[in-house]
Protein backbone atom coordinates (compact mmCIF):
# COMPACT_ATOMS: atom_id res chain seq x y z
CA UNK A 1 0.00 0.00 0.00
CA UNK A 2 0.91 3.53 -0.46
CA UNK A 3 2.43 5.01 2.82
CA UNK A 4 3.76 8.77 3.64
CA UNK A 5 7.69 8.44 4.24
CA UNK A 6 8.88 11.51 4.64
CA UNK A 7 8.28 14.17 7.02
CA UNK A 8 7.89 17.41 5.38
CA UNK A 9 5.58 15.56 2.52
CA UNK A 10 3.46 14.45 5.65
CA UNK A 11 3.45 17.70 7.17
CA UNK A 12 2.21 19.48 3.94
CA UNK A 13 -0.49 16.40 3.81
CA UNK A 14 -1.46 17.74 7.16
CA UNK A 15 -1.65 21.30 5.66
CA UNK A 16 -4.47 19.26 3.07
CA UNK A 17 -6.29 18.05 5.38
CA UNK A 18 -6.67 21.13 7.41
CA UNK A 19 -7.90 23.16 4.30
CA UNK A 20 -10.17 20.00 3.13
CA UNK A 21 -11.95 19.95 6.98
CA UNK A 22 -12.32 23.67 6.53
CA UNK A 23 -13.59 23.81 3.22
CA UNK A 24 -16.09 21.16 3.02
CA UNK A 25 -19.29 23.26 4.30
CA UNK A 26 -18.95 25.71 1.75
CA UNK A 27 -20.99 23.25 -0.34
CA UNK A 28 -23.65 23.50 1.97
CA UNK A 29 -24.23 27.04 1.54
CA UNK A 30 -24.18 26.68 -2.25
CA UNK A 31 -26.99 24.30 -1.91
CA UNK A 32 -28.92 26.44 0.62
CA UNK A 33 -28.59 28.84 -1.75
CA UNK A 34 -30.62 26.15 -4.24
CA UNK A 35 -33.22 25.36 -1.86
CA UNK A 36 -32.20 21.66 -1.31
CA UNK A 37 -32.94 20.42 1.83
CA UNK A 38 -30.00 20.02 4.47
CA UNK A 39 -30.94 16.17 4.60
CA UNK A 40 -30.28 15.52 0.98
CA UNK A 41 -27.14 17.71 1.07
CA UNK A 42 -25.89 15.19 3.78
CA UNK A 43 -26.73 12.16 2.00
CA UNK A 44 -24.84 13.12 -0.83
CA UNK A 45 -22.34 14.24 1.44
CA UNK A 46 -22.06 10.98 2.91
CA UNK A 47 -21.98 9.15 -0.22
CA UNK A 48 -19.20 11.04 -1.29
CA UNK A 49 -16.93 10.00 1.32
CA UNK A 50 -17.75 6.57 0.76
CA UNK A 51 -16.92 6.82 -3.17
CA UNK A 52 -13.78 8.12 -2.03
CA UNK A 53 -12.79 5.45 0.67
CA UNK A 54 -14.13 2.76 -2.47
CA UNK A 55 -11.50 4.38 -4.58
CA UNK A 56 -8.53 4.85 -1.78
CA UNK A 57 -8.49 1.07 -0.86
CA UNK A 58 -9.39 -0.23 -3.89
CA UNK A 59 -5.83 1.41 -5.51
CA UNK A 60 -3.60 3.19 -2.95
CA UNK A 61 -4.41 0.58 0.00
CA UNK A 62 -4.59 -2.57 -2.17
CA UNK A 63 -1.05 -2.28 -4.00
CA UNK A 64 2.83 -1.90 -3.36
CA UNK A 65 5.13 -3.80 -1.35
CA UNK A 66 4.78 -2.00 2.19
CA UNK A 67 2.31 -2.88 5.11
CA UNK A 68 -0.38 -5.37 4.30
CA UNK A 69 -2.88 -5.22 1.50
CA UNK A 70 -6.83 -3.90 2.30
CA UNK A 71 -8.26 -7.31 2.16
CA UNK A 72 -5.14 -9.01 4.62
CA UNK A 73 -5.63 -6.18 6.71
CA UNK A 74 -9.52 -6.49 7.48
CA UNK A 75 -8.83 -10.51 7.37
CA UNK A 76 -6.72 -10.21 10.20
CA UNK A 77 -7.36 -7.48 12.50
CA UNK A 78 -9.00 -8.01 15.90
CA UNK A 79 -12.63 -7.72 16.13
CA UNK A 80 -12.85 -5.09 18.99
CA UNK A 81 -10.66 -2.75 16.95
CA UNK A 82 -13.51 -3.28 14.12
CA UNK A 83 -16.48 -2.23 16.01
CA UNK A 84 -14.55 0.24 17.26
CA UNK A 85 -13.62 2.32 14.07
CA UNK A 86 -17.19 1.26 12.86
CA UNK A 87 -19.03 2.82 16.31
CA UNK A 88 -17.05 5.87 15.48
CA UNK A 89 -18.58 6.74 12.12
CA UNK A 90 -21.88 6.54 13.97
CA UNK A 91 -20.35 9.25 16.38
CA UNK A 92 -18.76 11.19 13.75
CA UNK A 93 -22.26 11.21 11.92
CA UNK A 94 -24.16 12.40 15.21
CA UNK A 95 -22.16 15.28 15.88
CA UNK A 96 -21.34 16.54 12.29
CA UNK A 97 -24.79 16.16 11.29
CA UNK A 98 -25.42 18.07 14.60
CA UNK A 99 -22.50 21.19 13.07
CA UNK A 100 -24.40 20.89 10.08
CA UNK A 101 -27.42 22.01 11.55
CA UNK A 102 -25.92 24.20 13.87
CA UNK A 103 -24.01 25.87 10.47
CA UNK A 104 -27.55 26.28 8.76
CA UNK A 105 -28.77 28.77 12.39
CA UNK A 106 -25.59 30.52 12.91
CA UNK A 107 -23.67 30.69 9.85
CA UNK A 108 -20.27 29.14 9.61
CA UNK A 109 -17.80 31.98 11.44
CA UNK A 110 -19.41 30.82 14.18
CA UNK A 111 -21.06 27.32 14.04
CA UNK A 112 -17.62 25.93 13.14
CA UNK A 113 -15.31 27.57 16.26
CA UNK A 114 -17.96 26.45 18.98
CA UNK A 115 -18.42 23.71 17.45
CA UNK A 116 -14.78 22.46 16.97
CA UNK A 117 -13.29 24.59 19.55
CA UNK A 118 -15.16 22.16 22.36
CA UNK A 119 -13.98 18.82 20.10
CA UNK A 120 -10.74 20.03 20.27
CA UNK A 121 -10.73 20.89 24.07
CA UNK A 122 -12.59 17.80 25.13
CA UNK A 123 -10.62 15.51 22.78
CA UNK A 124 -7.17 17.18 24.67
CA UNK A 125 -8.76 15.47 27.73
CA UNK A 126 -9.81 12.26 26.04
CA UNK A 127 -6.11 11.78 24.56
CA UNK A 128 -4.08 12.41 27.37
CA UNK A 129 -6.00 10.52 29.72
CA UNK A 130 -5.49 7.56 27.22
CA UNK A 131 -2.20 8.20 26.32
CA UNK A 132 -0.27 10.94 29.07
CA UNK A 133 2.21 12.53 26.62
CA UNK A 134 3.02 16.32 26.80
CA UNK A 135 2.97 19.22 29.09
CA UNK A 136 0.03 18.81 31.05
CA UNK A 137 0.66 22.80 32.11
CA UNK A 138 0.87 24.20 28.15
CA UNK A 139 -2.40 21.75 26.87
CA UNK A 140 -4.43 23.23 29.86
CA UNK A 141 -2.99 26.33 28.91
CA UNK A 142 -3.62 25.77 25.13
CA UNK A 143 -7.37 24.49 25.92
CA UNK A 144 -8.71 27.26 27.95
CA UNK A 145 -7.39 29.33 25.28
CA UNK A 146 -9.29 27.83 23.19
CA UNK A 147 -12.41 27.87 25.67
CA UNK A 148 -12.23 31.73 25.42
CA UNK A 149 -12.09 31.83 21.37
CA UNK A 150 -15.48 30.11 21.56
CA UNK A 151 -16.85 32.83 24.22
CA UNK A 152 -15.24 35.56 21.77
CA UNK A 153 -16.97 33.69 18.71
CA UNK A 154 -20.80 33.94 20.87
CA UNK A 155 -20.05 37.57 22.21
CA UNK A 156 -19.80 38.57 18.22
CA UNK A 157 -22.22 36.91 17.00
CA UNK A 158 -24.75 38.24 19.74
CA UNK A 159 -23.64 41.61 18.83
CA UNK A 160 -23.91 41.01 14.92
CA UNK A 161 -27.65 39.55 16.19
CA UNK A 162 -28.39 42.46 18.67
CA UNK A 163 -27.72 45.01 15.40
CA UNK A 164 -29.81 43.50 13.01
CA UNK A 165 -31.76 40.79 14.24
CA UNK A 166 -35.20 42.17 15.45
CA UNK A 167 -38.78 40.10 15.66
CA UNK A 168 -37.93 37.04 17.01
CA UNK A 169 -34.79 35.98 15.24
CA UNK A 170 -32.46 35.62 18.28
CA UNK A 171 -34.12 32.49 19.31
CA UNK A 172 -32.42 30.49 16.10
CA UNK A 173 -29.14 32.42 17.04
CA UNK A 174 -28.82 30.68 20.39
CA UNK A 175 -30.27 27.57 19.55
CA UNK A 176 -27.69 27.32 16.61
CA UNK A 177 -24.99 27.72 19.78
CA UNK A 178 -26.47 25.09 21.38
CA UNK A 179 -26.44 22.85 18.57
CA UNK A 180 -23.00 23.30 17.88
CA UNK A 181 -22.24 22.86 20.98
CA UNK A 182 -23.31 19.68 21.60
CA UNK A 183 -21.81 18.72 18.15
CA UNK A 184 -18.69 19.67 19.80
CA UNK A 185 -19.24 17.23 23.05
CA UNK A 186 -19.49 14.23 20.38
CA UNK A 187 -16.87 15.17 18.12
CA UNK A 188 -14.68 14.71 20.71
CA UNK A 189 -14.77 11.26 20.59
CA UNK A 190 -14.44 10.08 17.15
CA UNK A 191 -10.64 10.61 16.41
CA UNK A 192 -9.49 8.84 19.12
CA UNK A 193 -11.85 6.01 18.44
CA UNK A 194 -10.60 5.76 14.57
CA UNK A 195 -6.46 5.92 15.67
CA UNK A 196 -6.43 3.70 18.74
CA UNK A 197 -6.90 0.54 17.03
CA UNK A 198 -4.12 1.80 14.89
CA UNK A 199 -0.56 0.20 14.12
CA UNK A 200 2.72 2.10 15.61
CA UNK A 201 4.10 1.56 12.16
CA UNK A 202 2.23 1.24 8.92
CA UNK A 203 5.39 -0.23 6.82
CA UNK A 204 5.58 -3.14 9.47
CA UNK A 205 2.25 -3.52 11.32
CA UNK A 206 1.79 -5.61 14.38
CA UNK A 207 -0.75 -8.57 14.16
CA UNK A 208 -4.43 -7.48 14.57
CA UNK A 209 -3.70 -4.06 14.35
CA UNK A 210 -5.61 -1.95 11.84
CA UNK A 211 -3.39 -0.03 8.38
CA UNK A 212 -5.36 3.48 7.85
CA UNK A 213 -6.73 2.85 4.97
CA UNK A 214 -8.70 -0.48 6.57
CA UNK A 215 -9.72 2.13 9.43
CA UNK A 216 -10.67 4.84 6.94
CA UNK A 217 -13.18 2.35 4.76
CA UNK A 218 -14.65 1.09 8.30
CA UNK A 219 -14.91 4.14 9.09
CA UNK A 220 -17.09 5.31 6.01
CA UNK A 221 -19.15 2.18 6.53
CA UNK A 222 -20.13 2.98 9.64
CA UNK A 223 -20.83 6.25 9.20
CA UNK A 224 -23.53 4.93 6.00
CA UNK A 225 -24.97 2.60 8.08
CA UNK A 226 -25.93 5.13 10.63
CA UNK A 227 -27.06 7.71 8.36
CA UNK A 228 -30.47 6.62 8.01
CA UNK A 229 -31.45 7.03 11.37
CA UNK A 230 -29.00 9.69 12.30
CA UNK A 231 -30.44 12.05 9.34
CA UNK A 232 -34.03 12.13 11.56
CA UNK A 233 -32.07 14.06 14.04
CA UNK A 234 -30.56 16.53 11.22
CA UNK A 235 -34.32 16.32 9.84
CA UNK A 236 -35.82 17.89 13.28
CA UNK A 237 -33.21 20.68 13.48
CA UNK A 238 -32.67 21.74 9.94
CA UNK A 239 -35.03 21.45 7.73
CA UNK A 240 -38.52 23.43 7.09
CA UNK A 241 -41.64 21.27 6.43
CA UNK A 242 -41.93 22.40 3.34
CA UNK A 243 -38.28 20.62 2.83
CA UNK A 244 -38.77 17.74 4.48
CA UNK A 245 -41.69 17.07 1.25
CA UNK A 246 -38.82 17.37 -1.38
CA UNK A 247 -37.70 13.96 -2.91
CA UNK A 248 -34.16 13.11 -3.20
CA UNK A 249 -35.08 12.32 -7.08
CA UNK A 250 -35.85 15.88 -7.41
CA UNK A 251 -32.73 17.71 -6.39
CA UNK A 252 -31.03 18.76 -9.52
CA UNK A 253 -27.69 16.93 -10.73
CA UNK A 254 -25.36 19.78 -9.88
CA UNK A 255 -26.65 20.32 -6.59
CA UNK A 256 -26.02 16.61 -5.93
CA UNK A 257 -22.52 16.96 -7.26
CA UNK A 258 -21.85 19.65 -4.83
CA UNK A 259 -23.16 17.37 -2.02
CA UNK A 260 -20.71 14.72 -3.01
CA UNK A 261 -17.91 16.68 -4.01
CA UNK A 262 -18.53 17.95 -0.11
CA UNK A 263 -17.84 14.35 1.32
CA UNK A 264 -15.15 13.60 -1.05
CA UNK A 265 -13.41 17.03 0.10
CA UNK A 266 -13.51 15.74 3.68
CA UNK A 267 -12.90 12.19 3.02
CA UNK A 268 -9.49 13.33 1.06
CA UNK A 269 -9.19 15.08 4.39
CA UNK A 270 -9.39 12.08 6.50
CA UNK A 271 -6.99 9.99 4.65
CA UNK A 272 -4.48 12.63 4.51
CA UNK A 273 -4.77 12.57 8.53
CA UNK A 274 -4.36 8.52 9.13
CA UNK A 275 -1.71 8.62 6.90
CA UNK A 276 0.54 11.31 7.79
CA UNK A 277 0.33 11.08 11.84
CA UNK A 278 3.14 8.42 12.54
CA UNK A 279 5.48 10.41 9.99
CA UNK A 280 4.56 14.23 11.01
CA UNK A 281 3.70 13.24 14.77
CA UNK A 282 0.55 12.96 16.54
CA UNK A 283 1.52 16.48 18.03
CA UNK A 284 1.65 17.89 14.41
CA UNK A 285 -1.05 16.38 12.82
CA UNK A 286 -3.34 17.12 15.60
CA UNK A 287 -2.67 20.83 16.15
CA UNK A 288 -2.91 21.03 12.28
CA UNK A 289 -5.75 19.36 11.41
CA UNK A 290 -7.43 22.26 14.40
CA UNK A 291 -6.64 24.87 11.74
CA UNK A 292 -9.55 24.20 9.82
CA UNK A 293 -11.62 25.96 11.84
CA UNK A 294 -9.93 29.42 11.22
CA UNK A 295 -10.30 28.43 7.44
CA UNK A 296 -13.95 28.14 8.10
CA UNK A 297 -13.94 31.14 9.76
CA UNK A 298 -12.13 33.04 6.49
CA UNK A 299 -14.56 31.02 4.50
CA UNK A 300 -17.64 32.14 6.22
CA UNK A 301 -16.58 36.04 6.53
CA UNK A 302 -14.65 36.85 3.30
CA UNK A 303 -16.50 34.65 0.77
CA UNK A 304 -20.32 34.20 2.13
CA UNK A 305 -19.92 37.92 4.08
CA UNK A 306 -21.69 36.56 7.04
CA UNK A 307 -20.95 39.30 9.09
CA UNK A 308 -21.40 42.36 6.02
CA UNK A 309 -22.70 45.32 8.04
CA UNK A 310 -21.95 44.11 11.57
CA UNK A 311 -21.18 47.14 14.16
CA UNK A 312 -17.71 47.06 14.87
CA UNK A 313 -17.61 45.57 18.16
CA UNK A 314 -18.42 42.51 16.84
CA UNK A 315 -15.19 42.34 14.38
CA UNK A 316 -13.06 43.17 17.12
CA UNK A 317 -14.66 40.45 19.38
CA UNK A 318 -13.73 38.16 15.56
CA UNK A 319 -10.19 39.12 15.82
CA UNK A 320 -9.97 38.07 19.64
CA UNK A 321 -11.23 35.11 18.71
CA UNK A 322 -8.88 33.96 16.09
CA UNK A 323 -5.90 35.50 17.71
CA UNK A 324 -7.13 33.17 21.03
CA UNK A 325 -7.62 30.06 18.70
CA UNK A 326 -4.33 30.41 17.65
CA UNK A 327 -2.28 30.82 20.09
CA UNK A 328 -4.25 28.12 21.79
CA UNK A 329 -3.64 25.49 18.72
CA UNK A 330 0.06 26.84 19.23
CA UNK A 331 0.47 25.85 22.90
CA UNK A 332 -1.24 22.50 22.07
CA UNK A 333 1.60 21.63 18.83
CA UNK A 334 4.29 23.02 21.54
CA UNK A 335 3.20 20.76 24.31
CA UNK A 336 3.07 17.82 22.32
CA UNK A 337 6.27 18.31 20.88
CA UNK A 338 7.60 18.74 24.19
Amino acid sequence: MFLIQQTGVAIGVCLLAMLCWGSWSNGQKLVADAKVPITLFYRDYVLGILLLTAVLVSTLGSFGSQGRPFVADVRQAAGSGLGLVLAAGLVFNLGNQLLVAAIQAAGLAIAMPVGSGIALALGLVVNYVAEPQGNVWLLAAGGALVLVSIACSAVAYAKKAGDKDQGGKSGNSQQGLLIAGAAGVANGFFFRMVTSPLAKDFAHPKAGALTPYTALALFGLGLALSNPVVEQVLRHFADTPEAAQVRYSEVAARQHGIGIGSGVLWGAGMAALLLASTKAGNAVSFGLSQGATIVAVLWGLFAWHEFKDAPAPAYRWLWAMAIAYVLGVGLIVAARLG
